[in-house]
C-alpha cells in the first residue's frame, strides 16, 4: 500500500470529501490538520511547490494536488493504481 499524506483543515468540505474517498477505499493515510498544527503550514507549502489551499494530497511523495485533482484521477480510473504502487 502507498504512503498517503494529506494536509487538511477540519472545517474544509473539500478535505472531508477527499478523506471520505480514501476511507471508502480502505486507505491508510496520515492526516495533518494545519488548523491544529499551524506550524506545519510552511512545510505543506514547500512540499506542494507553493500550494497553500487545503487539502494538499501526496501519494508516495508525489504531489497529487487538491480534492478536485484526486477526484479527476479517480474518474480516469488511475487512483487505485497509484494507491497500490
Amino acid at each position: 500500500m502507498s504512503n498517503v499524506v494529506l494536509y487538511t483543515k477540519a472545517y474544509c468540505p473539500f478535505c472531508q470529501r477527499a478523506l471520505a474517498l480514501l476511507d471508502s477505499k480502505g486507505v491508510n493515510y496520515t492526516n495533518i490538520d494545519i488548523g491544529v498544527h499551524p506550524e506545519r503550514r510552511d512545510e505543506m507549502i514547500d512540499k506542494a511547490s507553493g500550494g497553500y489551499t487545503v487539502p494538499q494530497i501526496f501519494i508516495n511523495d508525489e504531489h497529487i494536488g487538491g480534492c478536485d485533482d484526486m477526484m479527476a484521477i479517480e474518474a480516469q480510473g488511475l487512483l487505485d493504481a497509484k494507491l497500490n504502487a
